[in-house]
Order: structure tokens, then sequence, then C-alpha cells
């Protein structure tokens, strides 16, 4: 049985290198490399995807959109990690868990955008909750996240090397997008059939990996709020048969570190979400929250999930 051929353009950056050493150790498929001195030839790139079964572009967007405009092949799969086709009317978000049919869509689909880090953990945390309507669509949500500097590319890493456990860089945890507006808003607003667009507040801390999205609910906004039970019961039910979303015990404190503290940290080296939800049904206050690795699920492993259900392969290939 012939593999199938699978090709990383932009592998040798952050998100390219995670994917090319997942696909290494995977028998299923064969790996198709491009002459290092002619990584930066659109052509020599474009005349490789179409050569393959499916091309992950990890690239910058303007560099995604000028590789798509130059394929010609009509049977060649591409997946972008990109931001550029993220909204994209012609283009599945691949998101597996996102809403019952997404998988099948995935499977089904010649262009794939692989979703964003923070969206993920956003998305799977507010979706079910306005999907079942125990939130309304019109509901005012705010964001609150932080990430490891690995999220912020090239530049971020850049700034923050040296640094080691025992040291302390001049900014240990920086609020940013403070005009507002961050890319992924767009993309969190049109996928969590929210009516308003969520008011997001990133974050980066001194670590390289990890990631925390918290979605606060003040329930008491609300005529009739659902206790954190009911919120709890959604997202369990909605991802109950999901292997990569693990929807913790309500207000689970053994998952805390010393019973208090919420880590960052905790998922990475897997593929998967991990949601809380924290409760106080007196002051109908609710905290969902999402845990993953940026570079996890919340990029390569999500690439090379959505790459083996575009394939036909086991979902489960490549991710541990």
């Amino acid at each position: 049985m012939v593999k199938p051929r699978v090709f990383i353009d932009g592998e040798a950056g952050t998100t390219g290198l995670q994917i090319y050493s997942r696909l290494a150790q995977c028998e299923g498929v064969t790996v198709v490399s491009i002459d290092p001195a002619k990584r930066k030839d659109v052509a020599e790139r474009a005349r490789l995807i179409d050569t393959v079964d499916v091309a992950i572009l990890c690239l910058p967007d303007a560099a995604a959109r000028e590789v798509v405009d130059l394929v010609s092949s009509p049977t060649v799969k591409i997946l972008d990690a990109s931001t550029a086709h993220r909204t994209h009317p012609n283009w599945t978000y691949g998101f597996p868990e996102l809403a019952p049919g997404q998988r099948d869509a995935i499977a089904k689909a010649y262009r794939v955008s692989n979703p964003g880090c923070y969206p993920t953990g956003f998305l799977a945390a507010i979706k079910p909750l306005v999907a079942s309507g125990i939130i309304p669509a019109s509901f005012p949500v705010t964001i609150n996240a932080i990430s490891g500097y690995s999220g912020g590319g090239r530049k971020l890493m850049e700034a923050y090397a040296g640094y080691q456990d025992e040291s302390e860089p001049d900014y240990p945890y920086g609020v940013y997008g403070l005009t507002f507006g961050h890319k992924h808003v767009q993309e969190m607003h049109q996928y969590s059939g929210l009516a308003h667009a969520p008011l997001f507040l990133p974050a980066v801390g001194a670590f390289e990996q990890g990631m925390l999205v918290q979605v606060p609910l003040p329930l008491w906004t609300l005529d009739h709020p659902p206790t954190g039970q009911q919120v709890w019961e959604v997202l369990a039910d909605y991802y109950g048969s999901e292997p990569f979303i693990q929807v913790n015990g309500l207000g689970d404190a053994e998952a805390l570190r010393d019973r208090k503290f919420l880590d960052t940290k905790t998922a990475n080296g897997t593929n998967q979400v991990q949601l809380f939800v924290f409760a106080n049904d007196d002051t109908h206050e609710v905290l969902v929250a999402a845990r993953l690795d940026n570079l996890g699920k919340g990029a390569s492993g999500a690439a090379v999930q959505n790459m083996n259900i575009m394939l036909g392969l086991p979902e489960h290939m490549g991710l541990g």
C-alpha cells in the first residue's frame, strides 16, 4: 500500500518543526522535504505541493496566501496553520470537536484552516454553552488568557532567550492587545455562536509552553441563572465521547496545584484541552477555564489530528 505523501511548507519554524518531529515517527505517511536552499522559492514550494496528498502550511499569512494561489493540483489537500484562511467561507475550520458534523466536513474538505491556540481554548469552553442555550447568544463574554512565550513566534522567543528558571526576565507577565481587535477575535466570534464579539485580553508569561484560557460568567445578569452543575453537565455531555477534550469534575480541587492554583503547564506535551468549571451558586458566578499546550492542541497537535482526518488515518496517529 502506498503511503500518503505530506509536505510541510515551513518545516523550519516552531510549528513546522513540531509537526515534522511528530510525523517522522509515524509509519503511516511519507514526509516530503524541500531542498533547504529553495525554502524561499515560492514556485518550487508550489510545485512540491502539487505532488503530495496533503500540504501543511506553517507560514506567515501573506506567504500562505501566495503559495495557495499558485497550487494547480485538483487533488492535493491543504491544511493552513496560519491565520490567513481561518474565517474564509471556502475553507473548513479544523476543529473536529466544535460541532456535530465538523469532523466529517474536515474529512471531505480540500482546504482546511487550523484553529488558533487561544480560539481553541475559548471555543471549547463557550461553544457548547451557547449552542445549548444555557448562555444566550447576546451574553457579553470576556476572555482572560495567558500563554507561554513560544506562542508569540520567533521574535518573542528571542526576547526571552537565555533566561533560566532561576532568573527573572524584565517582564515575567505582560498583558497585551490593549487596543483590542486582536487577530483571533474574528475567529472566536465567527465560530462561537455569540451575537457580539468577545472582549479578549491575552497575556504572555515567562515560561516557554502552556496556555490557560479563562471565561468568567457573571450569571447573576440573567433572569434565570443556571447552576454550576448545569454548566458543567452541558460541557460533559457535549464532549463525552471526545478523546482530546477532557472535562474535569465540577470544582475539581484535586486538579489544582496545592489545591489552590490552576497551573498553566499541566497539559504540555499532550493534544488535550482540559476544561474546568468553578462555581458559586450563591453569587451566581462561574468560571469556565481551558488548559492546553499552545504548541500541541493549539498548533502542531491539532494540525496532525486534522491531517489524519483528511487522509482517513487513525485520528490519534502521531499524537502520543
